[in-house]
């Protein structure tokens, strides 16, 4: 089937609270859509990029043009998303933008066959546990309020967000609260250097699972050095963008645990091989989040249930960051959300709710 126009689709969607991390607070998300068009199907596809360069490299406006000006030049028009990646390397990093493309033209590949996202990657659970990041609160009684709240919903790992400044405390707060049955957990986004391994080794008397993303995004050889340190398992996120970053991190010994966003490292077949790759050096991996709709959410439970990803990933459930979703909303049921089913994804944009919250759209003929 040959791919005959792409729709670029901008949505706001606001956040039911602030979230704030040690790089910034967001009260909205500015999404950008791709949806691949062929004449018997197609396929979405979610840019995970944030509206500012924070977070990583990569923003919305960017992601939009690079596809525009770039990378639909280079996209086969075949249905074929396998080539996809080939076709695009040439064009340097913008892996927030490759994703969305490729995934939209998996979505339409995998409707056309009738195979769901899941059984296409690999799924081996037909549900899988939900955990939830908290972000950085006014004040400790206000973080204990929002761990309760999402205790009692079910959430089966608690994920608190850290910075200098904000840590121990916060940490011994909720374990001295909720005690040590909780599976607990932190992530520094990049906020600490080496000269604060002592207060970060503070942090191994609670029992975490992890330390996700102490130190910056590109110092594989710093983590390491942490790493021995602590007794605290490091997890790597923004380090980790290729199967590349990942071998590296394993054989530098710079990280035993490794966050897979799909959205940061170019899409779902390349989660699958960092997967792949850490499954064989007995590396747990889990799958993180990047406060996506429903669309980005299938994809990443489809994701979340293969066999590596042996912890709890940020896959909350639509509420935990929306009020009303795009498409129907994903359910926590028993702390776990189900794996979709259906063709592709598993689920699609309601047209009314969709167009309620677009901003813009651009129709792409190719």
């Amino acid at each position: 089937m040959k791919i005959t126009g792409v729709e670029l689709r901008r949505i706001a969607m606001p956040l039911v609270a602030p979230f704030r991390t040690s790089f910034g607070t967001e009260t909205a998300r500015d999404v950008l859509l791709v949806r691949v068009v062929t004449p018997d199907a197609e396929g979405w596809g979610e840019c995970v990029a944030m509206s500012e360069p924070l977070y990583s490299p990569e923003y919305v406006d960017g992601a939009a043009e690079v596809i525009r000006r770039f990378l639909l030049p280079a996209l086969p028009r075949t249905l074929d998303a396998n080539a996809v990646g080939r076709a695009l390397e040439p064009i340097k990093g913008h892996r927030m933008a490759k994703a969305a493309l490729e995934t939209a033209v998996l979505d339409a590949q995998l409707r056309a066959s009738g195979e769901s996202f899941g059984r296409f990657l690999g799924a081996a659970r037909d549900r899988v546990p939900s955990g939830v990041s908290v972000g950085i609160m006014d004040s400790i009684p206000q973080l204990l309020d929002a761990v309760e709240g999402y205790l009692g919903e079910g959430y089966v790992r608690i994920k608190l967000k850290i910075e200098p400044g904000w840590d121990v405390e916060p940490v011994r707060a909720v374990r001295e609260r909720f005690g040590d049955d909780i599976l607990l957990q932190v992530d520094a986004n990049a906020a600490y250097t080496l000269v604060d391994a002592r207060q970060l080794a503070k942090l191994d008397d609670f029992g975490l699972l992890l330390i996700e993303q102490p130190l910056a995004n590109d110092d594989f050889v710093q983590h390491a050095k942490l790493a021995k340190q602590l007794r605290t398992p490091i997890c790597l996120d923004e380090s980790i963008e290729s199967v590349e970053h990942a071998a590296a991190a394993i054989a530098l010994g710079s990280c035993s645990i490794v966050n897979i966003k799909p959205g940061r490292i170019g899409g779902y077949l390349e989660a699958r091989r960092i997967h792949d790759l850490c499954r064989a050096n007995g590396i747990a991996v889990w799958c993180g989040g990047m406060l996506e709709t429903g669309l980005g959410r299938a994809a990443n439970v489809a994701l979340a249930a293969l066999p590596g990803f042996t912890l709890p990933g940020d896959t909350s459930a639509s509420r935990r960051y929306f009020a009303t979703d795009i498409t129907e909303p994903f359910e926590l049921s028993d702390g776990h959300l189900a794996v979709p089913t259906g063709p592709g994804l598993g689920v699609a944009p309601i047209p009314a709710l969709l167009d309620e919250v677009t901003t813009a759209t651009e129709w792409i003929t190719l």
